[in-house]
């Protein structure tokens, strides 16, 4: 069977990625889903086959180390584009789901009700003022304008991030019903997740 190491989001864990390795995994999303005790199905931002999982897991659990909540425990505060960034490199096959998966169709509407519910980005958050250009991490030549401080600018509608990188993930074949928009739009280099996160750790400071 092949080694497959994935990265999992849940729109009730927000900023957490949780990094790990299986030879299936769609039992392993229903498992985690179904004993972890999360109230919403995990979903899959990146899963790929690999030459050597346990190489490949202990190498990102390394090198992210200093983000990871719980020695005990596969969670991280992080940007999961950076991980695919590295995962890429040694990827064999992208085996990435392109819909969700849960044990009923009951657990995917409670996914559905909460990736609705977390639609609470608001860009005065990361100091990102209206006319800023944003770009989509899948694409960077597609565009999208920010208009006020929840709604950008998309092929001549308003509407939300999640709402514009749902019907682009649509577009290359993905049938998920909701993305996270913070996610997959990228502002000076960086997602809005990922600078929401930088700038809350600098906040602490």
């Amino acid at each position: 069977m092949p080694d497959i190491v994935y990265l999992l989001t849940n729109p009730t864990m927000p900023d957490l990625v949780k990094i790990g390795r299986t030879t299936d995994l769609e039992s392993r999303l229903r498992s985690l889903s179904t004993h972890s005790g999360v109230p919403v199905p995990f979903e899959c931002f990146y899963a790929c086959e690999v030459g050597d999982s346990i190489k490949v897991e202990k190498a990102l659990h390394d090198a992210f180390g200093d983000h990871r909540i719980n020695p005990k425990r596969e969670f991280f505060r992080l940007n999961p584009d950076r991980a695919v960034a590295i995962l890429e490199l040694v990827a064999i096959k992208d085996v990435t789901p392109t819909d969700e998966v849960a044990e009923d169709q009951a657990e995917l509407d409670a996914l559905h009700r909460e990736q609705t519910r977390r639609e609470q980005f608001r860009f005065s958050m990361v100091d990102i003022a209206p006319g800023a250009i944003l770009s989509f991490s899948k694409d960077e030549t597609i565009t999208a304008r920010v208009v006020d401080d929840k709604r950008i600018e998309f092929e001549g509608e308003i509407t939300s991030t999640s709402a514009a990188a749902t019907k682009l993930l649509h577009r290359i074949g993905w049938t998920l019903r909701a993305a996270q928009g913070p996610l997959y739009w990228i502002y000076e280099g960086e997602t809005l997740a990922e600078r929401r996160i930088r700038l809350e750790a600098d906040g602490d400071d």
